[in-house]
């Protein structure tokens, strides 16, 4: 399993405030030291409409080579894949939302019409040597239509458009699936794209997101998404709550690179966050944890 790390783009997006660009870059270096193998670290969307994003370019030049190997950017459109390749990015994550509704809300065009630029989007991307996902929102449940079909789930994922993406980014944007379907869904899509990763991004809406996490693990997932403190949601999507919290999944999951000392400075990180920007840490793992050196050892072991 592999946990991505996605603070700085979905953690930070409903927040309303604006981290600076050097503080950014604090927090991507802190992640990186510490072990996280990827990171989601900002969106090419509009800054009128979701302001934390608005230095998202600064921040991608301010970083080395060999740092945003490891960080993906959030794109809906060609042209965003462009600007962010002016400024040194290589590691796209193409979204776009499987329900209609949602998509216009969220990008301002039909799914379809997505689906039909997602070819130019992949061809700037390899032009350059980069890698680009196929991010697909409201996998589950769109807030303005309901339940999603599964089918049509897959047959997005199998549009022969979408070939050239590397990974699946499968989201329950509103955190509204079980288990079950979960599973569910990340193994047809497993079974039918086996050439590609497939990415877990979940919420923690009604206190699933751990238990949903490993099931899409259990069923083919490779990555997960997360993000410190429980931080996030969707300014386009009433109902979304927070990400699940990267510390939980990371003490659900224990991988080889995390000890105790990893581990708390993890958990202190999420709570200058949250602290930073007046927002609530939603993580189990700091409630069971606390703040002390032993706690984490004991947890650990």
């Amino acid at each position: 399993m592999i946990l991505r790390d996605v603070t700085l783009r979905d953690g930070l997006q409903l927040t309303g405030k604006l981290l600076p660009t050097e503080r950014k870059v604090e927090i991507v270096r802190a992640l990186l030291a510490a072990g996280v193998p990827e990171l989601e670290i900002g969106s090419l969307a509009r800054a009128d409409l979701v302001p934390p994003m608005a230095n998202t370019l600064d921040l991608v030049a301010a970083l080395t080579e060999e740092e945003l190997d490891r960080c993906w950017i959030w794109v809906a459109t060609p042209r965003h894949v462009e600007k962010a390749i002016a400024a040194g990015a290589r590691r796209f994550q193409y979204c776009f939302s499987v329900s209609d509704a949602h998509n216009r809300a969220n990008i301002g065009r039909d799914t379809a019409d997505s689906i039909a630029a997602m070819p130019a989007a992949i061809e700037r991307a390899h032009a350059v040597g980069g890698g680009i996902q196929l991010c697909l929102a409201t996998a589950f449940t769109c807030p303005f239509d309901g339940p999603v079909d599964p089918d049509r789930v897959v047959e997005i994922a199998c549009d022969p458009r979408t070939d050239g993406a590397a990974d699946i980014v499968v989201a329950d944007t509103l955190g509204q699936a079980v288990p079950g379907q979960v599973s569910s869904l990340v193994a047809r899509l497993a079974a039918e794209s086996p050439d590609r990763r497939i990415v877990y991004h979940g919420h923690d809406t009604w206190g699933l997101g751990v238990a949903n996490s490993l099931a899409a693990i259990d069923a083919g997932a490779t990555v997960v998404d997360g993000a410190l403190a429980g931080l996030g949601g969707c300014p386009f999507a009433p109902g979304a709550s927070g990400n699940t919290a990267s510390e939980d999944l990371l003490f659900a999951t224990r991988p080889s690179w995390l000890d105790p000392e990893v581990f708390g400075a993890l958990v202190r990180l999420g709570e200058d966050i949250v602290a930073e920007l007046d927002e609530p840490n939603r993580s189990r793992a700091r409630q069971g944890a606390r703040s002390e050196a032993e706690a984490f050892d004991w947890v650990l072991r």
